[in-house]
C-alpha cells in the first residue's frame, strides 16, 4: 500500500470505531422498558360513574339554564311589542302633525276655490289638479282655470308644430301632445308667411331666438324650475337667467304685482277697450289661475276691459297676474274639448301655447 492507502484505512477506523462499540455494549446488557400503569386505560366497565351530587348539579343547571331562556324570550317578546306598539303610536303622531300642517294649506284652497264657486269639471292626477268654473259678469263671460301643479312635467310651453316660426292652433297642440288641458301664450309678430313669438321667449330653458331687454310695456312671464310663476320687467339675461326660468313667453301688460292693481298703460286702456282676454296669475300657495274671457271681436265692443279684469283678480286673492295675447288668440281646451268661443269664428293658430299633462 502506499500512502494514500494507509492514510484512508486509517480515517475509516476513527469513524466507524464508535459505532463498533455502541453494537457490543448493546449485546452484553440487558435492558428492561417499564411503562407506568396511568398509561394503560381502564376498561369501560371499570370507569368510575360521577356521584350523584354531580347529577343533581348539572341537572340544577339545566332548569336554570331553561328558566333563563323562558325569561329572555319573554322579556324579548315584550320588547318587541313594546317597539310595535311605539312605532304604531309614532306613526299616528307623524300622520296627525302632517295633517295639522297640511290644514292651513286646506283651509286657504277651500277659500279661494269658494271665490270662484263651484267647479264644473276638475281633472286630478298624480301630475296635477285642474278646476274649470264658468263665470260671468256684468258685461262678459269667462272662464276660470284653477291649477295646481304636483309635478316638474306637468306644465310646459311648446312652439307651433315644434319649430320657431310656425303657429298651431291650441286645440292641436293639446292633441299632438296628448295633454289634458291647453291656453294660449305671448304675442307675435307676423313676417313673411311666418309668424314668431314676441320678443323673450323660452322654451325647455332655452331662449328661442335670442333674450330681448324689456322696453315699453313689454313683460316676460313663465314658470321657474321650482314650478314657481316669475315675470316682470328684466334689463339684461342675467337677470332673468337668475330666476332659473324653465319657460315663458311674452307680451303687455302686467296687472298685478304682490295683489295690488299696476298703472295699465294709456295704450291699453282704449285699445280696444273691451276685447277677449286671456290672463295668467298665481296664489300665495303657488297655484295658477287662468282667466279667459269672451267677446264677439277685437273691435272694443264686448269682452273686458282690463281694469274690470285687475278688479276680479283681487276679488279671487291673486297674487301677480299678467295680460296675455287676447282678441282672436284666447284659448281654452279642457279635457280634449274648445271652452271658450274664439272671437274669429274659429281658434287661431299661435306660436306658442301653454300645456297641462295629468
Amino acid at each position: 500500500m502506499n500512502r494514500y492507502a494507509k492514510a484512508m484505512n486509517r480515517t475509516a477506523m476513527l469513524i466507524i470505531a464508535p459505532f463498533v462499540g455502541m453494537m457490543a455494549w448493546l449485546l452484553m446488557n440487558t435492558m428492561e422498558l417499564q411503562l407506568a400503569a396511568s398509561a394503560f386505560p381502564a376498561a369501560a366497565a371499570e370507569q368510575k360513574l360521577p356521584p350523584e351530587s354531580l347529577k343533581t348539579a348539572a341537572v340544577q343547571e339545566l332548569d336554570s339554564a331553561q328558566q333563563i331562556a323562558v325569561h329572555t324570550r319573554e322579556a324579548i317578546q315584550k320588547d318587541m311589542e313594546l317597539y310595535e306598539k311605539t312605532n304604531k303610536e309614532m306613526a299616528s303622531i307623524v300622520k296627525q302633525v302632517s295633517s295639522q300642517s297640511l290644514q292651513p294649506l286646506y283651509i286657504y284652497d277651500r277659500n279661494i276655490t269658494r271665490k270662484l264657486g263651484s267647479p264644473s269639471s276638475t281633472i286630478n292626477s298624480d301630475k296635477l289638479r285642474a278646476q274649470l268654473f264658468y263665470l260671468k259678469a256684468d258685461n262678459f263671460k269667462y272662464y276660470a282655470l284653477k291649477v295646481q301643479l304636483k309635478s316638474d312635467d306637468a306644465m310646459t310651453m311648446v312652439l307651433g308644430q315644434d319649430t320657431y316660426g310656425k303657429a298651431e292652433t291650441t286645440l292641436a297642440a293639446v292633441k299632438r301632445y296628448k295633454a289634458a288641458a291647453g291656453v294660449n301664450a305671448g304675442g307675435f309678430a307676423d313676417s313673411r308667411s311666418s309668424r314668431y313669438p314676441l320678443s323673450t321667449t323660452i322654451v325647455n330653458g332655452s331662449y328661442t331666438g335670442s333674450f330681448e331687454a324689456s322696453y315699453k310695456d313689454l313683460f316676460f312671464v313663465g314658470l321657474s324650475e321650482d314650478n314657481k310663476l316669475i315675470g316682470g320687467k328684466f334689463e339684461s339675461q342675467e337677470q332673468l337667467d337668475a330666476k332659473k326660468p324653465k319657460f315663458g313667453a311674452s307680451f303687455v301688460p302686467v296687472l298685478l304685482k304682490n295683489g295690488k292693481a299696476q298703472t295699465i298703460p294709456k295704450k291699453w286702456e282704449t285699445s280696444p277697450k273691451r276685447a277677449p282676454r286671456t290672463v295668467i296669475a298665481n296664489y300665495k300657495d303657488d297655484q295658477l289661475l287662468f282667466l279667459v274671457v269672451d267677446g264677439y271681436n277685437e273691435a272694443g265692443s264686448s269682452g273686458a276691459t282690463l281694469a274690470e279684469l285687475q278688479t276680479l283678480l283681487k276679488s279671487f286673492g291673486a297674487v301677480d297676474a299678467y295680460n296675455l295675447d287676447g282678441g282672436g288668440s284666447s284659448s281654452l281646451i279642457f279635457n280634449g274639448k274648445v271652452i271658450n268661443n274664439p272671437s274669429d269664428g274659429s281658434l287661431r293658430k299661435l306660436p306658442t301655447n301653454f300645456l297641462f299633462f295629468k
